[in-house]
């Protein structure tokens, strides 16, 4: 027999969260949104996966971003987020906002990469196989694929939304010429795009350079990932390389000497943050929710701790241009 669902939301989750509105949509998303691209996998602790999922959601943080090849191994951060779902989250599945993309590596062969149509549709009804979904809310195409029509990749994402597989369609990691021609093919389509979502953070600014002024135009909104440029901008590393931290394993997404380059920056910026009465993390993520074209940042979580911390960034998002100038000072140096 099995056991009672015992988990009841905190009563006051929507309280603690502001939320905006995504474009020119009708949908709104929490400010502080849930990436579960890291510790949520086959490899990671299965209660500790729950626990976040919980935190997140009981402090009003009600979307949770997924793609097929989350985990280590690819596709099981979607089944472990399914076994979440069914045990916790069942009576609440209305007042969530779940992910996914489609468009790296998935699976042997011509078929489990990229933007073909075989392979979205085939991926997305994986992914809905996996959480135990007969939709999700916002299905992405995760970059762009050249060699296929844009027209087939995105009648496919027109197809999924006609089918009720997905009620809304993304972009992510499409430059601005890209996402234009994407954005006119599915408004022709009857599928507007609902949200983009790139790469963002104090250190990394290549949407500054057309795509931001694109989507406030379009009426797409934006939902940013890597807001702490995997982890650098945090107190993590101003006192040296923590043993357990990214770089001092020198992973594929940060290594010893990139942040030992930018130790300089950080810790400047840390003064900074220190002046606003917060942490280098939280003024990193209000950085960026400063723009009102910005819709959520994305954040990860290993611990609880992480994520109540991230959300008190939403307490302080506007900046004195003299506090900009001196970021931008820094970070541009």
């Amino acid at each position: 027999m099995s056991k009672k669902n015992n988990y009841v939301a905190d009563e006051n989750r929507y309280k603690k969260m502001n939320y905006r509105r995504t474009g020119n949509s009708g949908l709104l998303l929490p400010e502080i949104s849930l990436g579960l691209w890291h510790n949520f996998g086959d490899v990671d602790d299965f209660k500790n996966s729950r626990n976040l999922l919980k935190c997140a959601f009981d402090n009003g943080i009600t979307h949770f971003d997924l793609a097929n090849n989350y985990g280590p191994s690819p596709g099981s951060a979607e089944k472990n987020f399914g076994k979440i779902l069914k045990k916790d989250f069942k009576n609440y599945r209305d007042e969530l906002v779940i992910s996914s993309k489609a468009g790296y590596d998935m699976w042997e062969g011509p078929y489990g990469d990229f933007g073909s149509k075989k392979y979205l549709i085939a991926s997305l009804n994986q992914s809905l196989k996996r959480m135990g979904l007969d939709y999700v809310d916002i299905f992405y195409h995760h970059r762009p694929d050249y060699d296929t029509p844009l027209e087939e990749t995105m009648g496919t994402l027109d197809l999924m939304v006609k089918q009720g597989k997905a009620l809304y369609v993304g972009l992510s990691n499409y430059l601005p010429e890209e996402a234009e021609k994407a954005f006119k093919i599915l408004r022709n389509l009857g599928t507007p795009c609902l949200i983009h979502q790139p790469r963002y953070s104090l250190f990394d600014r290549w949407v500054e350079n057309g795509l931001l002024d694109l989507l406030g135009n379009s009426g797409v909104g934006a939902i940013c990932f890597s807001p702490l440029a995997q982890g650098m901008l945090t107190n993590k590393y101003i006192k040296g390389l923590p043993k357990d931290s990214r770089a001092a394993k020198d992973s594929p997404f940060l290594n010893r000497d990139k942040v030992m380059e930018m130790l300089p920056k950080i810790t400047a910026l840390n003064e900074i943050a220190k002046s606003r009465n917060q942490n280098l993390a939280q003024m990193a993520i209000s950085w960026i929710l400063k723009d009102d074209r910005i819709t959520s940042v994305l954040i990860g979580a290993s611990k609880t701790e992480q994520i109540l911390d991230s959300i008190k960034a939403i307490e302080n998002t506007k900046f004195t241009d003299d506090d900009l100038a001196k970021i931008n000072k820094i970070a541009n140096s």
